[in-house]
């Protein structure tokens, strides 16, 4: 056995910021190199970020991730980098294939690349491209058909085998990891671009685990962290020894370098073979290639050890409170605002909402509107005020009652009733305009402070409760809101700090407030039975049927049905939010607007 120290740089690209992420991988890179790591791991598509989308279809981007890569490998060996080596993620191209409908225009690949000595040494492409909830890889890249292993000293004239593999290369059977197996490599580093959602931290380690043995191989598995539009990268990296044993793990939603030492074996002192195509057991040949680093500038461990292998894990809703955070902060960042705004009713929504932005980007760079009408309850302007107080963000209050009684009577002429929905709606859109103009005047990012629940049911109105330009709980049940609100008053009370939320806005009865007396109850179920059906229906894509045998009442269903689908062209104008369930209403979940399917409710 031969000992190697290897450092995961779990880090935060920005999409399309080619500059930017090749100054993290130069900075990062310098780090491992100070900790004596001999092999530095960065994420999937670090270069370019991910997921470039459309991008990847656009020549000059491509042809600007392969220049990239050069100057990186350029710099790093000029800025005395050389001796490590270094495996990142970039966009390139096959420039041997004819294009022919179907083909992705310019043959994009979800690349990794080997950088040594100054130069990018070997590269190699992602097998299995996976086109299933928000990924769409078919459209935009061609399969890679190459494994590369490389041969890298580590001192006292040892060396050691090191294979790599791409993100969604784990996730299916066969492929790099089988023919990984075959290799005789001692480590399979994997560079991913994973996305949280609520528990998948479990089934990542079990996926790691279990291909490591079946790789016969260690595996490092590097993940990006921070938040592209709807996607939150949650980190969490882990290094796994070859029979599955857990050696170290990242911090999830935090940049970090995981450096940790490996007993690996040694590999043969014979000659490096040439090329081996090799049956990878999915019905394809994958090509072992395999290339030796010299040993110029190869650096040992240091004395010093690793540090820290071992991160703690967030418990309970601390993950799903920390993706929130992280898309907010990262939407606002990355797209250049300074500032968000958003109503601030007294509701729990909004008032998770805003210490959601808060936590996300400072009280100092948070603006509240409170909007009373003349049907808001003296609870709901006192809890809102109290809000402010706590968190100290900026706020104002502007009455819309006046502005509503100007919309109805110029409206009036032409039927517009005084009460009713239009009337109720036409609160919602005043709120609205008001908003968007203040954000107009300051510069601030509109949030919209609009629930899972009520976006799947259409209790959201157009241009009012859904203007914005983010939205954070969008991908957040009703039911999960108050189990938020709650453990974000609890953090602060372990804390000893105030709690952010006021009491009174998680326990009191929710209401839009829209007319005399208006509660939610009265035209929803209680929210618990409510989001029971619409996990159901909506994430696991039950049937009517399905629904009712699993104990949903039948009248509730084919209610609840009737809402949801009714509610898809609403749901399509709706601003983007942080995915952080199974399937969110956007990228995950794509039904038809226009669409005379209906499920039939009749017991099964």
């Amino acid at each position: 056995m031969t000992k190697l120290r290897i450092a995961l740089a779990q880090v935060n690209a920005t999409v399309g910021d080619l500059d930017g992420n090749a100054e993290l991988i130069v900075a990062w890179t310098r780090r491992a190199a100070e900790r004596g790591a001999q092999v530095v791991v960065f994420p999937e598509m670090m270069l370019t970020g991910y997921p470039v989308e459309d991008l990847a279809l656009r020549a000059s981007f491509v042809e600007a991730s392969v220049a990239t890569l050069h100057a990186v490998a350029d710099r790093l060996g000029a800025e005395g980098l050389g001796g490590i080596a270094v495996v990142t993620g970039y966009l390139d191209r096959r420039t041997d294939l004819a294009a022919r409908t179907g083909l992705p225009a310019g043959a994009p690949e979800d690349a990794a690349a080997l950088i040594h000595g100054g130069r990018v040494v070997i590269t190699s492409a992602k097998h299995h491209l996976p086109n299933y909830g928000v990924f769409d890889e078919f459209r935009y890249f061609v399969p890679g058909d190459t494994l590369p292993v490389f041969r890298l000293a580590t001192g006292a004239g040892d060396s050691v085998e090191i294979a790599i593999a791409i993100c969604e290369d784990l996730w299916q059977d066969g492929g790099p990891v089988a023919v990984c197996a075959r290799s005789g490599a001692g480590l399979l580093v994997v560079p991913n671009a994973s996305p949280y959602e609520r528990n998948k931290d479990d089934v990542r380690l079990d996926l790691v685990v279990r291909r490591a043995r079946e790789a016969r191989a260690a595996l490092a598995y590097v993940n990006m962290v921070g938040g592209q539009d709807e996607l939150v990268f949650d980190g969490d990296s882990i290094l796994v020894s070859a029979d599955g044993a857990l050696l170290a793990r990242g911090p999830q939603f935090e940049e970090a370098l995981v450096v940790a030492d490996l007993d690996l074996p040694a590999a043969p002192p014979a000659e490096v073979p040439g090329d081996q195509p090799v049956d990878a057991e999915d019905g394809t040949m994958i090509t072992i290639k395999r290339v030796a680093l010299t040993e110029d500038g190869a650096e040992a461990a240091t004395a010093e050890g690793p540090g820290q292998a071992f991160w703690p894990r967030l418990p309970g809703p601390a993950d799903v409170y920390a993706a929130l955070v992280t898309g907010v902060r990262d939407y606002v960042r990355k797209n250049g605002f300074g500032s968000a705004i958003l109503a601030l009713s007294g509701g729990i929504d909004s008032a998770l909402t805003a210490t959601i932005a808060v936590d996300a980007i400072g009280a100092d760079h948070v603006h509240v509107v409170l909007m009373p009408s003349r049907y808001s309850s003296e609870h709901s302007v006192s809890d809102a005020d109290e809000l402010v107080k706590r968190q100290g963000v900026h706020a104002v209050t502007i009455p819309i009652a006046s502005m509503v009684d100007a919309f109805t009577e110029e409206l009036a002429p032409a039927g517009f009733p005084q009460t009713g929905l239009p009337a109720e709606n036409l609160q919602a859109r005043v709120r609205g305009v008001v908003l968007m103009g203040l954000s107009n005047a300051g510069g601030h990012l509109v949030l919209t402070t609009g629930n899972k629940s009520e976006l799947a049911a259409g209790y959201s109105t157009l241009y009012g409760d859904s203007v914005g330009g983010f939205a954070p709980i969008k991908d957040v049940f009703k039911t999960m809101v108050w189990e938020l609100a709650r453990w974000r008053n609890d953090e602060a009370t372990r804390l000893g700090t105030t709690p952010p939320i006021p009491e009174n806005s998680i326990t009191k009865p929710p209401s839009a407030e829209l007319a005399p007396g208006q509660f939610d109850t009265d035209s929803l179920p209680p929210y618990e039975v409510l989001d029971a059906l619409l996990d159901d229906y909506v994430e696991k894509d039950m049937g009517s049927a399905e629904l009712i045998a699993a104990g949903h009442d039948p009248a509730l269903v084919e209610r609840v049905i009737r809402l949801v689908d009714a509610a898809e062209y609403k749901r399509r104008q709706y601003p983007p939010g942080p995915k952080i369930s199974q399937k969110n209403f956007g990228r995950d979940r794509r039904l038809p607007i226009t669409n005379r399917w209906r499920e039939h409710c009749e017991p099964a």
